[in-house]
């Protein structure tokens, strides 16, 4: 019995292969931190950045988890922050978007113009800190951290769009059987932007789950520290034994000893690790999202 050998399609072939080079430049140098942070400080001194540890270590896990109650309040800050942010700007991005996507709307052209502006333009920095501080008084305040992330005008561009696909003919048959907009919005619209809910959602969590520059210039409370802000502490405090070497011999302390390059990458997989167990669950989601509610961005 014969068999059909079939021609290679290169076209295909290439972009196989690169999609399979740009998913090993995600996944390696992200395997390459992970296997750091198992590694002796001497053997990286000696031998470099290896994937397979020379030498087997958990001395920067040992040094992160010295005080394991401030890592795990700012574990708390940081998914407090992340669920709730995520859950009140969702629904704020949905109510905006699909009141934008509604051509029925009277204000429908202005009010898009008006969002699209600002996420051309930003009022800058400096009138951002003087709001948040002096007139909402949210300075050492977990809103600080929530509220600037609710509505982002890129978001409700791309939600607008997903939503402006759904038929007007579901919304009026719903006004006819006696709907108000509130049940049309909450019972028929939100389960049918499901993924872009998703998409959007998983762009927010991230965002949340990320922040640091807002905690960074509203924050003075230890108790209200972020992952993020933590691993910048973290990070600058060993950069500032190590810059201080008179104080290293007063503590008899050699760099060696300080296990300065495992505890940065122990800490930053501890940090990125929950989100990279989150993504899979919306991946499917994803693509669908993204691609339909660009169609009228």
């Amino acid at each position: 019995m014969r068999t059909t050998v079939r021609p290679i399609q290169w076209p295909t072939f290439l972009i196989n292969l690169v999609f399979i080079i740009t998913s090993l430049g995600i996944v390696l140098p992200f395997l390459l931190v992970v296997s750091v942070s198992f590694t002796d400080e001497k053997s990286i001194l000696n031998h470099g950045y290896q994937f397979i540890p020379e030498v087997f270590s958990l001395a920067g896990y040992q040094v992160i988890f010295e005080a394991p109650i401030v890592l795990l309040r700012a574990y708390g800050v940081t998914t407090l922050i992340t669920v709730v942010g995520t859950t009140l700007s969702l629904l704020l991005t949905a109510m905006t978007g699909y009141v934008i996507s509604r051509s029925d709307y009277r204000y429908n052209r202005i009010a898009t113009f008006y969002i699209f502006f600002t996420m051309l333009f930003s009022g800058g920095l400096v009138p951002f800190y003087i709001l948040i501080t002096q007139y909402l008084h949210l300075k050492d305040s977990i809103w600080a951290l929530i509220i600037p992330g609710l509505l982002n005008p890129f978001n409700i561009i791309v939600m607008r769009g997903f939503l402006s696909k759904i038929p007007t003919e579901i919304i009026e048959s719903a006004k006819i059987d006696g709907a108000k907009e509130f049940r049309i919005f909450f019972t028929m619209i939100l389960p049918l932007a499901k993924p872009a809910l998703a998409t959007l959602g998983l762009f927010i969590s991230f965002s949340y789950w990320n922040e640091w520059f807002n905690a960074l210039l509203f924050i003075d409370n230890h108790n209200l520290y972020t992952l993020q802000l933590l691993l910048v502490n973290v990070l600058s405090q060993i950069e500032f034994l190590l810059s201080q070497p008179e104080m290293m011999q007063a503590l008899h302390i050699s760099v060696a000893d300080l296990p300065n390059l495992s505890a940065r990458m122990g800490m930053a997989v501890l940090v990125a690790g929950p989100m990279l167990c989150i993504f899979p669950f919306f991946q499917r989601y994803f693509v669908k999202g993204l691609t339909v509610g660009s169609l009228k961005g």
